[in-house]
């Protein structure tokens, strides 16, 4: 059991929202550890399954009746509000609650290597990398990923290692203080909390300076704010990029491309000094710029090349990025969480550089009605390389309906796009648009996966 000094004076802890995909990893590592664990969520789930097989009690609905005196501490994810039943009746009980971030950095305090992740984009499939090589190393780690690795998005290990998926949104990474940091990038998102990229990037500033003494920032070297976010810092810095331009590590593309239109080789750089050949098993320049990324941390943890670039050439990648799902009528159905026209770019991108000839049929949800708003011109500019592109409703998450923003003012601006009630509509369309040759990307945050499983099942 380890030691987690910072946690000594609890015992039972609450978790609400237990099945999360962060909460369910932290709630059965502190279980292993020792701690008298419980949770609520709204509904079972394949998480809340592992953790009822784990010894965890688990509440299905979320009232007051499920906290009880004896309880130390009560944890709660950024999507639970004050006026939740269970952090209402904790308060009123006296019983200490803590968001998720700040549990976290509680927890990371007993291991001596955390890494934490973080960028706009690109985070979890970086982590996901980070953990293949790690894994394949022998490190034993924890990992904690807001996605699902091979079926988990937990890994329980016993070592001074910890990787991490760094969510920036309500400055969530403030509360960690890694060994080794990374920053793949920095976009505009999430301005509904911070309003400007002056305030996201002075974020990221922090998120640096709170890395432990004597660890490593490993950066792009071109992110906006580059030099406020590296300024007065005491810890190693080293940088990557996606050229030779770049004084740190880069990707050396390697021709001819391989046969399968989902690998992709090339050798990790070092400033002039070629380190190491990767056989990645995912398409698209941004997977490769995240294998580089993953390749510099983990040289930070003096790993050699060849265990690091076998790491990566085994690498299984992530739960919704990318997944091939299968076929229907000889059209290729993937899916893909891209939600911001960034990624929605990058995907299309390695999509047609993966399949050149195939007709490209892109069904976008959009995430929520203040992206949606805050970043509609760019998403107007998002979806050219699809053949076509079809819009269902916004998935609203964690925001009332706003009626001045809409999927269909999107694609009214996108040339030639066609706009669906309903992922029901979008699915009937598509079985009878569907041919041999096409590619579907069911694309968004969301729950529009579901249309591409339907299809799939029938």
């Amino acid at each position: 059991m380890k030691k987690h000094t910072a946690l000594s004076a609890y015992n039972r802890i609450h978790f609400i929202g237990i099945g999360g995909v962060s909460m369910s990893g932290l709630a059965e590592t502190l279980a292993r550890d020792g701690f008298i664990i419980s949770g609520s969520d709204r509904d079972d789930s394949a998480a809340t399954s592992r953790l009822k097989a784990a010894g965890i009690t688990i509440n299905i609905g979320t009232v007051a009746e499920n906290i009880t005196p004896d309880m130390d501490l009560v944890v709660y994810n950024a999507a639970i509000k004050p006026d939740n039943p269970e952090r209402m009746a904790a308060v009123t009980m006296g019983i200490p609650t803590i968001v998720r971030g700040e549990l976290l950095g509680l927890i990371l305090q007993a291991y001596k290597y955390p890494v934490c992740v973080a960028g706009s984009h690109g985070k979890t499939s970086t982590t996901a990398l980070i953990t293949a090589i790690a894994l394949h190393a022998g490190l034993d780690p924890t990992v904690n990923v807001g996605g699902y690795i091979g079926g988990t998005n937990y890994f329980i290990g016993d070592s001074p290692y910890f990787i991490l998926e760094a969510c920036e949104y309500t400055n969530s990474f403030h509360h960690w203080h890694p060994h080794i940091g990374v920053i793949l990038n920095i976009d505009a998102d999430h301005m509904d909390f911070y309003g400007s990229m002056d305030a996201i990037i002075d974020a990221f500033a922090k998120f640096a300076r709170n890395i432990r003494p004597g660890g490593t920032l490993v950066i792009q070297d071109n992110v906006p704010g580059f030099d406020r976010i590296v300024e007065g810092l005491t810890c190693k810095i080293v940088t990557f990029g996606s050229d030779e331009t770049v004084n740190g590590y880069w990707a050396k593309e390697l021709f001819p491309k391989s046969s399968k239109p989902n690998i992709q080789s090339f050798e990790v750089m070092h400033g002039s000094e070629s380190l190491a050949r990767v056989d990645l098993p995912l398409p698209g320049k941004y997977n490769m710029y995240n294998a580089v990324a993953a390749f510099a941390m983990a040289r930070e943890l003096y790993l050699e090349p060849d265990i690091i670039a076998a790491g990566l050439s085994g690498s299984q990648g992530v739960k919704r990025r990318y997944e091939h799902k299968g076929q229907y009528n000889g059209a290729i159905i993937i899916d893909d969480y891209a939600h911001h026209p960034t990624e929605i770019k990058a995907c299309l991108a390695a999509a047609r550089d993966a399949y050149p000839t195939r007709r490209i049929i892109c069904l976008f949800q959009p995430h929520t009605y203040t992206r949606t708003r805050d970043l509609f011109e760019d998403f107007t500019q998002a979806f050219g390389q699809a053949d076509i592109n079809m819009f269902v409703p916004i998935f609203a998450a964690r925001e009332p309906h706003d009626p001045t923003i809409s999927s269909k003012m999107l694609a009214d601006a996108v040339k030639d796009a066609e706009n669906c009630n309903s992922l029901e509509e979008a699915e009937e369309i598509l079985r009878g648009k569907l041919l041999p040759n096409d590619l579907l990307i069911t694309m968004g945050a969301g729950d529009v996966y579901l249309v591409g499983d339907r299809i799939l099942s029938s």
